[in-house]
């Protein structure tokens, strides 16, 4: 009996244009049920695969403090999303929600 080889599974690994990175953040928003911890995670799954050298140079932010903000072990400051989205080449939107609508 042959044995299966399994590796773990990266997000990273999968996000490697700015559209489908996109789409991933839009996702786990809409999934979070308000975690910021979990969209900084998401952000940080982004961010390792644009390249998290590449982020620290263009925020300006160290590379540890990037991987501290961006661990899904805390929420970040918002000033610190704000320069990340930014590096990344993401837009924060905002739209209205349906129930809010009237």
């Amino acid at each position: 009996m042959s044995r299966t080889k399994t590796t773990p599974y990266d997000v990273a690994d999968h996000l490697r244009t700015p559209r489908e990175m996109a789409a991933y953040l839009d996702a786990c928003i809409a999934e979070s049920e308000g975690d910021a911890a979990f969209i900084a995670k998401a952000l940080g799954d982004i961010a390792r695969a644009k390249g998290m050298s590449q982020l620290a140079r263009d925020t300006g932010l160290s590379r540890e403090s990037l991987y501290k903000a961006l661990s899904g072990e805390r929420a970040p400051a918002f000033d610190t999303i704000l320069k990340i989205l930014t590096a990344l080449g993401l837009q924060l939107r905002v739209k209205a929600a349906v129930s809010a609508a009237r």
